[in-house]
């Protein structure tokens, strides 16, 4: 769950932490005093976009750090799967620093992508903003919602889909590309010919050019090397050389070894020296063999370093290239040769493959469709409870075999009705924005059951409602805290009442700028904040009585 939130320099803060806990927190103030941005802190640190006006006026840069403590084993798995650092008590720290044109994104203290925020975000927390509802009107998002709910076996079925979808799109490029007249078939055989023969009577080998440059430079340098090498050797070989004067000095001290055993170790080490000078010298001799090059051998060089440009300039910029090329072109070679039969044997392919991608698409069918009606009874269900009374709610699955896709042929439609007696329409012609905000809330009470997310955050999704649904609303959400680690923004008195954990936001003036500040409300800070939902100017004994009436209704009088 999400433990701490700690920001600093981030608009109107300049500096607070929020230290949440278990079960139903929620955070209340009037509007315009800062909530959005606590939201806002805790997307930016899970990747959400975010430029330098979100820095405080006056400040370098601003600062988002949530703290998580990971109990699910399953999760702490993925999340090590990812190569993301994690403590063993399962704390994850997340941190990002926005500064003026770039952002820096921490975990435990190391840096890392965005994109490897935004998937351990996907793990850790689901936040559901203001007009997220809105969403539930995409036919896409429909069918994720249905898959979600459909779980690993569907989900199975679906990579598998992928495979085949991927597959049979490749194939049919491949017969596009492929199907053409015999006149440019023609041409693009005699061109193929021509490439791979060019390629093939080079005989190269990988690495060829390096081993060529090495011996044109040798043979370039060739003179002067030689030069030096005679040189060396004349100084270890000739009359005054060291293997003449070294073979003395052994002699001297061998004898010297027979009169006295200290100046055997001696004659030992000079004995060792003149067999090494002996091995060098052998060495330069050999050496200075193989730099005889004729005209022949240097011309030999420079023409064939002369057919690797030339190649490399139509074919590859090394020798692997090249080959590599002339490969590729030996396929399509024979395929073009082979003229109809390699296109029919492409067709044949394709045939195969579809048939493969329809049975694994009739499969996901099957068990969306038995999906479909489980998740339909309990949206329906959950609707009820949230004062829905007369719904009627369906989930369509419809195959379009004409219109294939990554993950199936079927298309997804969320069906409804509200009142009695109205016929079943698709929820984009028949909700309002308050209604699709509790539809989405009872969606995401069933989905709940069935994931491993422990946070979940409501951004003011009580709008458009009020009186007894606000009441079951509050107890929806309530229901969900009993599982899961909820962190709401309100406006409404009978939300706020059914809250474990209390904060209120705040805004005023300090040294002349305006900051806002949050801070836990409990007892008579409670129940004023309560008072003041209600709509009261002046907390006055009536209206604060109304409050503490509301939190015995919510049970949380004196919690």
């Amino acid at each position: 769950m999400l433990t701490n939130v700690h920001v600093k320099n981030l608009a109107l803060i300049e500096e607070t932490e929020i230290n949440f806990r278990e079960g139903f927190n929620i955070l209340t103030g009037e509007t315009g005093a800062g909530k959005s941005i606590i939201i806002g802190s805790i997307n930016y640190c899970l990747g959400a976009k975010a430029d330098k006006e979100v820095i405080r006026e006056g400040a370098e840069y601003a600062l988002a750090e949530l703290t998580f403590n990971v109990s699910s084993p399953d999760i702490l798995g993925l999340i090590k799967n990812m190569d993301i650092p994690a403590e063993e008590d399962g704390t994850l720290i997340l941190t990002r620093r926005i500064m003026p044109g770039r952002s820096v994104f921490k975990v435990n203290g190391e840096t890392v992508t965005a994109r490897q925020i935004k998937e351990l975000a996907s793990l850790l927390i689901d936040i559901h903003g203001q007009h997220d509802h809105q969403s539930l009107l995409s036919e896409k998002r429909q069918k994720d919602m249905l898959d979600d709910f459909a779980g690993e076996e569907l989900a199975k079925v679906i990579l598998d889909l992928g495979k085949d979808y991927d597959l049979l799109k490749k194939t049919e490029e491949e017969i596009e590309s492929f199907d053409m007249d015999e006149a440019r078939r023609a041409r693009d055989l005699a061109l193929c010919e021509y490439e791979v023969n060019e390629i093939d009577n080079a005989n190269l080998t990988e690495g060829e050019e390096e081993q060529l440059l090495k011996k044109h430079n040798l043979m370039n340098n060739g003179m002067k090397i030689k030069s030096n090498l005679t040189k060396s050797e004349q100084y270890l070989s000739g009359d005054d050389g060291v293997l003449s004067t070294i073979g003395y000095a052994v002699r001297e001290m061998n004898q010297a070894a027979g009169l006295d055993e200290a100046a055997g170790t001696i004659a030992s080490h000079l004995s060792d020296a003149e067999q090494v000078l002996l091995d060098l010298h052998r060495e330069i001799l050999d050496y200075m063999e193989s730099l005889d090059f004729d005209d022949e051998d240097f011309a030999n060089v420079e023409e064939r370093l002369d057919l690797i440009g030339r190649l490399s300039l139509k074919y590859g910029r090394t020798t692997k290239d090249i080959i590599e090329y002339g490969n590729k072109r030996r396929e399509e070679l024979i395929k073009l040769s082979e003229g109809e039969s390699y296109l029919a044997s492409l067709k044949k392919k394709r045939e195969e493959i579809l048939d493969s991608y329809l049975k694994k698409a009739e499969k996901a069918h099957k068990i969306r469709e038995k999906e479909a009606k489980r998740l339909a009874d309990d949206i329906t269900e959950s609707l009820k409870e949230l004062n829905f009374l007369k719904v009627d709610f369906r989930i369509d699955v419809t195959e379009d075999k004409e219109n294939i896709k990554r993950d199936g042929f079927d298309d997804i439609s969320f069906m409804i009705s509200l009142n009695a007696g109205e016929k079943l329409r698709p929820l984009s012609q028949v909700a309002s924005g308050g209604e699709l905000s509790r539809v989405m809330l009872a969606i995401k009470t069933v989905l709940a059951k069935r994931d491993n997310i422990e946070t979940l955050i409501f951004d003011e999704i009580d709008t458009g409602i009020s009186g007894v649904t606000a009441w079951q609303v509050a107890g929806k959400i309530g229901q969900l805290a009993e599982n899961h680690q909820i962190i709401c923004i309100t406006h409404l008195p009978q939300i706020a009442a059914k809250a474990d954990t209390h904060f209120m936001i705040e805004k005023h003036e300090k040294d002349g700028r305006t900051v806002t500040e949050i801070n836990e409300v409990s007892g008579d800070a409670h129940v004023d904040e309560i008072a003041r939902l209600l709509g009261s100017e002046n907390i006055t004994d009536a209206v604060r009585a109304n409050a503490v009436d509301l939190l015995k209704q919510a049970g949380k009088y004196g919690a």
